[in-house]
């Protein structure tokens, strides 16, 4: 399968690199001979040094030849324009970066039909999706649906007054329907075993039927906590824009704060009744306490400037923040954060990049959520019929140790399977998975021998 990314930017290198590290043939387009060099000095993919929205461009056989062109520059322009082109040339499917919010609103259907776009990609409406998600849920570090919601994957941190801690996990009393998948300890993923244990500041991955989920983040909300009302966002950023709004439909009171005075107004001109934006610096500590910082329930940073949110955070947090919320560009300080005391950090580029492993693995995978920086994948996947894995017991499959079934959905029932589960053509399974076990392990399930378009 070859690949085509038009904007070697730092959305379009994280793209490449997930790629190439699944042995996709990856190409990647610039006009910026500048931006193509990371790519070069880093990343196992051809370059091309030439404007990936001009037609001679398209007609070069090593992007002609394409499965799939990804055009993910600054310009939304741009990026239709390529995907036209694109779809000219011969290559059968295209994804665009569209950061304009109204033609992912209106727009979208006659984008998809007249410009023949079969993806496209807001990053910064994807991150703002997110993090609403996770505000909505009790003490969640990240919340993911699967299965059309059917089953729901959820992050939360384990401390040393938790009532799960230190108790092998085959004799934990957890809610029926729900399965500990995942440990992310010391900066490694880890698929554990029955004799396995929690640890303070391990960072558990659950999954299960939604209900069943609600029940189990409750165990992790402190006493005396309230539901969300108050929340405390640092730079009107276009995810800010985007998260306000749905924050606001929601009844929480909002007061966002951007020292840019357009900026600024333009935030103001979408609040509600009950939120306000001020016009100050999210760094001024006077301003933080006067804007009454401690008695926010979460205060979420989303400026351009990732040590700029990091220190917005931390200084919230000694001010009395109950919760921090942090957006990276960065994806490799986001561990760094996290280590010093950031309850949530999220990353729009990695979110963004789980969309299109999803469309590019196509052959059965309908759903990708990354975890941990890439050390871990969560991954949906339709049984197709022929599979190895098709009408085996799962304990006679032999799955590698990488990866794990937690859950599947049958005739639109949600289930947690066991060895003695036996999945069939057209269940929908959910896939936990380590660095660089999906390309080999999802095939099982999709008769295919790798991914393919």
């Amino acid at each position: 399968m070859r690949v085509v990314i038009v904007g070697a930017g730092k959305l379009g290198y994280t793209i490449a690199e997930l790629l190439s590290n699944e042995q996709v043939e990856v190409v990647v387009v610039d006009h910026d001979e500048n931006q193509l060099i990371a790519v070069k000095e880093n990343l196992d993919v051809m370059t091309i040094n030439k404007s990936g929205s001009n037609p001679i461009t398209l007609s070069d056989p090593d992007i002609s030849g394409a499965d799939i062109l990804i055009a993910v520059t600054a310009t939304d322009e741009v990026n239709m324009v390529a995907c036209v082109l694109a779809k000219k040339h011969g290559i059968k499917h295209t994804i665009a970066r569209i950061r304009d919010m109204q033609f992912m609103g209106e727009a979208r259907d006659y984008l998809k039909k007249n410009f023949g776009i079969d993806l496209l990609l807001n990053p910064e409406l994807i991150a703002a999706n997110e993090i609403y998600r996770i505000l909505m849920t009790p003490a969640a570090l990240n919340v993911d649906d699967f299965a059309g919601g059917k089953v729901r994957l959820y992050e939360a941190k384990i401390d040393k007054t938790s009532r799960w801690i230190n108790i092998p996990l085959k004799n934990l009393k957890l809610p029926a329907g729900v399965l500990a998948g995942l440990i992310h300890r010391d900066h490694r993923m880890i698929i554990p075993h029955g004799d396995d244990f929690f640890q303070n500041k391990d960072s558990a991955y659950f999954i299960g039927f939604p209900d069943a989920i609600k029940e189990l983040s409750e165990s992790f909300i402190p006493q005396n906590s309230r539901p969300l009302e108050r929340v405390l966002v640092v730079g009107a950023s276009r995810i800010a824009r985007a998260l306000v709004v749905q924050l606001n439909a929601a009844g929480v009171s909002i007061k966002v704060i951007e020292k840019d005075r357009k900026r600024c107004e333009e935030m103001a001109a979408i609040l509600q009744s009950g939120s306000i934006a001020i016009h100050g610096d999210g760094t001024d500590v006077d301003l933080l306490a006067e804007e009454g910082i401690a008695s926010a329930d979460v205060i979420v940073c989303l400026t351009d400037d990732d040590w700029l949110n990091l220190m917005m955070a931390l200084l919230a947090k000694h001010m009395g923040a109950k919760k921090t919320v942090v957006r990276v560009y960065r994806t490799e300080y986001a561990e760094l954060i996290e280590r010093v005391g950031i309850d949530v950090v999220i990353s729009a580029r990695l979110l963004s990049a789980s969309e299109v492993l999803a469309f590019v693995r196509r052959g059965g995978v309908t759903r990708v959520s990354i975890l941990e920086g890439a050390k871990a994948e969560a991954v949906e996947v339709v049984v197709q019929k022929g599979a190895r894995a098709e009408g085996k017991k799962l304990m006679d499959v032999k799955l590698p140790k990488s990866c794990l079934v937690c859950a599947y959905v049958r005739k639109n029932k949600a289930a947690i399977p066991n060895g003695n589960t036996i999945l069939l053509a057209g269940d929908k399974i959910i896939l936990f998975c380590l660095r660089g076990a999906a390309p080999e392990v999802v095939p099982w399930f999709t008769n295919e021998q790798r991914f393919v378009v």
